[in-house]
């Protein structure tokens, strides 16, 4: 097997290859050992690892860190990552779920504080009997009383910072942020601190979002939203301000790093990318396959 691997970028067979191509492609082969590196985007995280129970809970959980190491083979794949203080994790309440019909539920906010394992700030909310921890909004104080509902009304609602309802209840214009990919199945799109997206228009019975990256999405309009800006809007512009701050944070140190090019050969001014639609991912039918008796 690994033999095969050897000469699969080889055009030749291993009979008529020579003992020069045979060391080349052994020093290749070692020096490239078999890790497979996660695509970006799926959820992966090689900086810590949260012990999460059965049940939710508002109690600190504890963490592992890895700093960048594959927790199975303890591989470095993630490079400048590593020290930093140590910082107990807040399981956030993605599901903001409200009646289908009625009046809204009302929450109220008990604590707005720091999360140490995230950019934004965060709030503990108390509905009937239950806390949970949600993403704070950029004015959010502690007192406020916000509201939930799934209920799609035909008049557009006039929603306060920190409600939460589905995007065809919000009236074009409206800031939103923690925007569901599926209805009910809890929020996917826009976490970081200070981010937002905009509602633009409506397309039959899809929402039109304009997302922080200036890219257009279309939503279904059950998914729910939260109206806002993320909490912590000055994170982006703060400075590091140290190089002892910076391995505070958990980054370390590396030297000789890529830039981007600046002047006539640097980013180029591109036209903006089309919409994408989000929905639930259907099932795709296997493609047929023909057999014949010549080889």
């Amino acid at each position: 097997m690994a033999l095969n691997r050897l000469f699969a970028g080889l055009a030749i067979t291993p009979n008529l290859i020579s003992r020069r191509a045979i060391h080349i492609a052994a020093v290749n082969f070692a020096s490239q050992p078999d890790i497979d590196k996660p695509k970006p985007g799926l959820g992966k995280s090689y900086r810590r690892i949260v012990h999460f129970p059965k049940e939710y809970t508002v109690k600190p959980l504890e963490v592992t860190n890895l700093a960048g190491r594959d927790p199975v083979s303890g591989r470095v794949i993630a490079k400048g990552i590593g020290g930093g203080i140590k910082h107990k994790f807040h399981w956030i309440e993605w599901l903001r779920d409200g009646p289908k019909e009625g009046p809204p539920q009302e929450e109220k906010v008990i604590q707005v504080m720091e999360d140490g394992c995230r950019t934004a700030h965060i709030a503990l909310v108390a509905v009937g009997d239950k806390l949970k921890y949600i993403l704070a909004t950029e004015n959010m104080k502690a007192g406020d009383i916000i509201k939930t509902s799934r209920e799609l009304p035909r008049n557009p609602v006039r929603a306060n910072e920190g409600d939460a309802y589905v995007l065809g209840a919000l009236p074009n214009g409206t800031i939103v942020h923690n925007i569901e990919k599926v209805p009910g199945e809890g929020a996917l799109y826009i976490h970081a601190a200070g981010t937002f997206g905009t509602i633009l228009r409506r397309q039959d019975d899809r929402i039109i979002v304009q997302m922080p990256s200036k890219r257009l999405f279309s939503f279904d309009q059950h998914c729910m939203a939260v109206v806002g800006r993320v909490s912590n809007v000055d994170h982006g512009d703060t400075p590091i301000g140290s190089p002892q701050r910076n391995r505070w944070l958990g980054n370390r140190p590396r030297s000789g790093l890529w830039q981007r090019k600046s002047g006539r050969h640097g980013r180029k001014i591109k036209p903006p990318k089309p919409v994408k639609e989000i929905c639930a991912p259907g099932k795709k039918a296997l493609p047929t396959i023909n057999l014949s008796m010549h080889p």
